[in-house]
């Protein structure tokens, strides 16, 4: 009998080999006979004496090697850049231009290095002469995760201690990534587009690899180089809706207790390009490619991105479920994020289990499987290759893998938030590592 796990998992793998970002580079830069080429735009570098590069995020460091491979720039350029990246690699540190800085930043909180990067890429930007500024070229490569891994507090009296508890507070709040950034935005120096407002008036381009939602960009990493369109009303709204100022540390709090809470750069303020290289549709399109490949018909409903967790199980296993009157071979695919709200003590220091939100998601759909919906496997995994605070990006599951004497153990390990350890020992967690990506996440599930 073909494992339906295996087909899922197949289909996972293939869909983040096709998102691969040095080909996503390519696609999008090139220069040709002294122009760069971004997409349809051209730029003509022959006035170009200074290029500036700021990458930050789970796919800078893979963003930065594919940029500068792919353009080549003379000796003659002025060169210089900061890297922001979630792990440290002597190995590519070494490979780096002359010129360039490498910080390893903090995720999902974060650390010093966060700090010292942030400030890094204030300080070149602000170096720029603003005599002459079209002989000046900034690339902003922004990836999902610069949020923690640059940060710099707009009130410099908020201790590094004081932002990485508010970091923490806000993704255990059970906010949306939408909501998330919205706050940090207002909080931040380099956030907000405050951090492309530091170059001046010389030219800048945003290359993005997205893991918010279609439309949403000026979220991504809290939106560093884009206008934003919230406002510090939205701000204060979903303090008071997550119930987060008594989370806060005290600084933290009175910050956004304060009379002079600014509002962010909006679109008024400044011009912004960006070009998305790839965000989640371009790996929901990819699955959907492969499933076809294996004899699955395939649907996308991205409908419960940013829902709660348990409502997305409810959601995608009855949509499975009225699909398959019409079609007997089916895979259904869903990108986006999904909450799991953490209970309050343990929001900033408090002992939880080990996982993440898609372990809990694919634990708690599978409790809900019945003898009348075999066979189904259910995955769920993070195309960065991390899920919460475990090793694993995600699991994948069938009935047979939760067999009824297990379900209420499952149930229990779903309220200590405690998935990794149980679905590892049912070799149903996805251990791959860090990808060098970040596109959302991917649920799939299957029958046949």
């Amino acid at each position: 009998m073909e494992d339906l796990r295996e087909v899922a998992r197949t289909i996972f793998e293939h869909a983040l080999a096709d998102c691969s970002v040095e080909k996503a580079v390519a696609r999008h830069v090139s220069v040709r006979d002294g122009i760069l080429h971004i997409g349809a735009e051209a730029i003509d570098l022959r006035g170009i004496q200074r290029v500036r590069i700021v990458a930050a995020g789970k796919a800078s460091r893979t963003m930065l090697h594919s940029l500068l491979r792919q353009l080549a720039f003379p000796t003659s350029f002025d060169l210089a850049g900061v890297l922001i990246a979630p792990e440290a690699s002597p190995r590519f540190h070494s490979q780096l231009p002359d010129g360039f800085l490498y910080f390893w930043g903090g995720h999902p909180s974060p650390n010093e290095a966060s700090f010292a990067g942030a400030q890094a890429a204030l300080t070149m930007l602000r170096k720029l002469p603003q005599d002459a500024p079209e002989e000046s070229l900034c690339f902003f490569l922004i990836s999902g995760g610069a949020s923690a891994m640059m940060e710099l507090p707009l009130d410099p009296t908020i201790s590094l201690a004081d932002t990485a508890d508010f970091h923490r507070a806000l993704v255990a709040s059970g906010a949306t990534i939408t909501e998330m950034n919205c706050v940090r935005k207002h909080f931040s120096a380099v956030k907000g587009g405050r951090l492309a407002l530091a170059a001046g008036q010389a030219t800048c381009r945003s290359l993005l690899i997205s893991d918010v939602p279609i439309g949403r960009e000026d979220a991504l990493g809290s939106g560093p180089t884009l206008p934003d369109t919230s406002t510090v009303a939205e701000c204060k709204g979903i303090l008071d809706r997550y119930h987060l100022l008594p989370r806060f540390p005290a600084a933290v709090r009175h910050f956004f207790e304060s009379s002079a809470l600014a509002e962010t750069p909006k679109p008024a303020e400044f011009h912004a390009r960006a070009t998305v290289l790839l965000n989640a549709q371009s790996l929901a399109e990819s699955a959907a490619r492969h499933a076809q490949a294996l004899g699955l018909t395939p649907v996308i409903d991205n409908t419960c991105d940013e829902w709660e967790y348990k409502a997305a199980a409810h959601y995608l296993l009855d949509r499975l479920r009225n699909l398959r009157n019409r079609q007997s071979s089916l895979c259904l695919i869903s990108v986006g994020e999904l909450s799991v709200g953490l209970p309050a003590e343990n929001g900033n220091h408090g002992a939880i289990g080990v996982g993440g939100r898609n372990q809990q998601f694919v634990l708690y759909a599978a409790t809900m499987l019945t003898s009348d919906d075999d066979p189904v496997a259910i995955l769920s995994a993070g195309s960065d290759g991390i899920d919460g605070n475990s090793p694993a990006a995600g699991a994948v599951l069938d009935r047979g893998a939760l067999p009824t004497g297990d379900v209420d153990s499952a149930c229990r390990v779903l309220q200590s938030f405690n998935t990794y350890p149980f679905l590892r020992d049912r070799n149903a967690a996805i251990v791959m590592g860090p990808s060098g990506n970040n596109l959302r996440d991917l649920r799939i599930l299957i029958t046949r």
